[in-house]
């Protein structure tokens, strides 16, 4: 099998470009390729597959074996493979998602690479039961929830992916080890969450740290971090346009105030090229 070593802000993944349909085998396969010791190492496979709606069809299996919806540092790599790789000469796609429908990403290619990529994320939602959490509620914000003794206040929002984004005092020390997998897995959410834990630097500049549902803790999670500006800006904490800064870079993030719409910038990157 060939494949494709990429990563968006050292959010990593294998890519896989040719198959028809995802394999049956998928959720094994992830397990064991992913493995950091055994395997060739990532947070997820990512395979590229034809479309009948759109320009190309992602699926995301997380290193735990688990479907992701969605993920913004994937579809990154996915845009910028197409083109460099010469599936495609546009320099706007759209690629559908399993969680997210159909996406719309613009690139800007530098030499003949794709050197940003510029992604319509989409609305983001905040009814309780649609996130999925187990609140009926049009909004989750600066919710309470008891762990092990210790109360958070999440704000819940779903990116075609749900999230629950706290804002600390030290995001870049957060001990997300601890943290990360009991409120991944609180019984408020049915699907599991991924977790963002964010300090405000200013309006337009947020640190944000990630356990991502089904891979851990990860370098950069690009629904993370569309989901933590709405939730600044519901909060109060934030301007409709920010700077969030993770642990393997920055993305640009922009919540339009003309159409509602989420729109993430940033890079992606090939590392190297291999067969298993």
């Amino acid at each position: 099998m060939n494949f494709t070593k990429m990563h968006g802000l050292g959010n990593d993944f294998i890519v896989i470009y040719g198959e028809q349909e995802l394999p049956e085998h998928a959720a094994e396969l992830a397990q064991h390729l992913c493995h950091r010791h055994f395997g060739i190492g990532a947070d997820g496979i990512v395979y590229i597959l034809p479309s009948e709606q759109a320009d190309f069809r992602m699926r995301i299996i997380n290193s735990d074996g688990s479907e992701a919806e969605q993920c913004g540092n994937a579809i990154r790599c996915v845009a910028k493979y197409v083109y460099d790789q010469g599936h495609t000469e546009k320099q706007e796609l759209t690629v559908e998602t399993r969680g997210a429908g159909v996406q719309h990403v613009k690139l800007t290619v530098v030499d003949g690479q794709v050197d940003q990529v510029r992604v319509d994320m989409g609305a983001p939602v905040f009814h309780g039961l649609s996130i999925p959490m187990t609140l009926d509620m049009e909004q989750i914000k600066n919710e309470p929830v008891e762990v092990e003794g210790h109360t958070f206040h999440i704000t819940g929002v779903s990116m075609g992916n749900p999230h629950a984004v706290i804002f600390v005092e030290d995001a870049p020390d957060f001990d997300l080890h601890r943290w990360g997998p009991l409120l991944e897995s609180h019984e408020l959410f049915p699907n599991r969450t991924n977790v963002e834990f964010v300090t405000v630097r200013d309006r337009s500049h947020l640190d944000m740290r990630v356990w991502e549902r089904g891979a851990g803790p990860t370098l950069a999670c690009g629904t993370g971090a569309c989901a933590t500006l709405v939730a600044a800006v519901m909060n109060g904490y934030a301007d409709r346009e920010a700077l969030v800064s993770l642990a393997g870079g920055d993305l640009h993030i922009e919540w339009s105030t003309d159409n509602d719409r989420v729109y993430m910038t940033g890079p992606a990157a090939i590392v190297y090229h291999g067969n298993i």
